[in-house]
């Protein structure tokens, strides 16, 4: 965390991506498990926004892409996320590193939906199930969208070099 010239404090990407999968590693409860996983959600369009904007040429129509998947789910329990501090995402200011960050991303969606799909064997109303399989699809659909971005930098990688 650095502070700006205005005195705001700046977060990095992936600072907020290790305090969110510390808070998933944490949720002991059902709510606890799926109010991380509209975390995460919420962090992958702020991610996907952040790098359709400043991100290299090459990765803005997929970081839309991210954007937009994490924007489907992410309002879905904003009230409940807002009770255990807020969202993370809001903090983000900058990615320091886009690959690492999109890694650790990555690492963050798949440990969700492992913890959501305790959460799906174990639910007894099926709003709860649904909620939780609407979550997985979502972070699936998000991870596919780092995976052709990461793909995408590498590709740029390989042309700068």
């Amino acid at each position: 965390m650095r502070m700006t010239k205005e005195g705001g404090t700046r977060m990095d990407a992936v600072r907020i991506i290790a305090a969110s999968r510390r808070g998933l590693a944490q949720a002991n409860t059902v709510h606890d498990v799926v109010v991380e996983a509209w975390q995460a959600q919420a962090l992958a369009e702020a991610i996907g926004s952040h790098l359709a904007i400043f991100g290299p040429y090459e990765v803005r129509s997929r970081a839309r892409g991210l954007g937009d998947a994490g924007g489907r789910s992410s309002g879905g329990l904003l009230c409940s996320a807002t009770t255990n501090g807020g969202l993370r995402a809001t903090q983000l200011t900058e990615i320091r590193d886009a690959k690492a960050a999109l890694i650790g991303l990555c690492q963050l969606l798949r440990e969700v939906c492992e913890a959501l799909v305790g959460v799906v064997i174990s639910a007894e109303e099926e709003g709860l199930y649904w909620t939780c399989v609407e979550a997985m699809d979502t972070a699936d659909e998000s991870r596919d969208h780092v995976a052709g971005i990461l793909e995408k930098l590498e590709v740029r990688a390989r042309h700068l070099a």
